[in-house]
């Protein structure tokens, strides 16, 4: 019964990642962008939520409904700012754009917030910690549940708005031949820009998820870069429900690894991404090039 809760709560766990890279993977799959200011904003966004729940005393969920749209106008500010302007310098300058950007929101928050963590599970009362029993042995919590199920709407919600909407389906056209579209009458600044803006309103609920489940200061975005980022790539960069299937898969990892030892429960996760990284590195297209290359040397 031991291995089958922790399988269980290694999937709830998993909904959580798949939570927090969501807005990583949306951003690549329609933009071909790795936002690498991705963790940063995510505890931007915590922290939005908090002020709103410290200082007027509201719901974070309520707040939510603020912050979400505020992110996705950021999302959009940035697009039209920095990222659209660094993706026409090549593949490298967006990702140390953002790099950058991080480190801004990262000192920026530093200098307001301090360095003391912060948590919006006192503003939740028993949900942050409430569980149902299944059995004696097998219990699983509220806010855990609740994750999973926001996981599977958001993503699920947009890959139905990418391949059964106009815009959707624009924006994928976008993201195949931004020269082309416009052919058509598309315009892709204004698609790319309301593409980020969704991307960075995904990035607020993982914000809001992220703050309820656990502390959270302003330097923590980078261990939920690397999260949302090992998801994604077990998952499959560029799907949405790939970003499901890894989050699992990578909270699966690290619960199981935990009954080994406690000090297993991120190494597992690790490991697991590596053992992927390196499986479709030497079995895929890209594997099969690389060894191409090296037998090309080797002769």
């Amino acid at each position: 019964m031991i291995f089958v809760n922790q399988m269980i709560q290694g999937v709830l766990l998993g909904g959580y990642y798949a939570l927090i890279a969501c807005g990583l993977s949306f951003m690549f799959s329609v933009m071909r962008i790795i936002n690498l200011a991705h963790g940063s904003l995510t505890i931007l966004a915590a922290f939005a939520i908090y002020l709103l729940a410290e200082d007027l005393n509201w719901s974070p969920f309520v707040a939510l409904l603020i912050v979400a749209p505020a992110m996705g106008l950021l999302g959009w500010g940035l697009q039209r700012s920095v990222l659209e302007r660094s993706a026409k310098a090549g593949l490298l300058v967006p990702v140390l754009s953002t790099f950058g950007l991080s480190i801004v929101v990262e000192n920026l928050l530093f200098q307001g917030f301090g360095a003391n963590t912060k948590s919006l599970a006192p503003y939740v009362d028993d949900l942050a910690y409430d569980s149902w029993s299944l059995t004696d042995d097998i219990a699983i919590g509220k806010l855990a549940v609740l994750t999973m199920a926001c996981a599977i709407l958001m993503l699920g919600g947009l890959q139905i708005f990418l391949s059964r909407t106009a815009l959707g389906r624009a924006i994928r056209a976008t993201s195949e031949d931004v020269d082309t579209v416009g052919l058509v009458g598309i315009n892709a600044r204004r698609v790319n820009a309301i593409a980020a803006a969704i991307a960075l309103a995904s990035v607020a609920v993982a914000g809001l998820f992220l703050g309820l489940r656990a502390t959270f200061d302003p330097y923590a975005g980078g261990m939920q870069l690397i999260f949302a980022f090992e998801a994604t790539v077990i998952g499959g960069v560029g799907s949405l429900w790939g970003t499901l299937l890894g989050g699992i898969v990578l909270g699966i990892a690290q619960s199981d690894a935990a009954l080994i030892s406690p000090q297993g429960f991120f190494i597992g996760g690790h490991l697991t991404f590596l053992a992927v990284l390196f499986a479709r590195l030497f079995m895929g297209d890209l594997g099969w090039r690389l060894r191409e290359a090296l037998g090309r040397g080797a002769r």
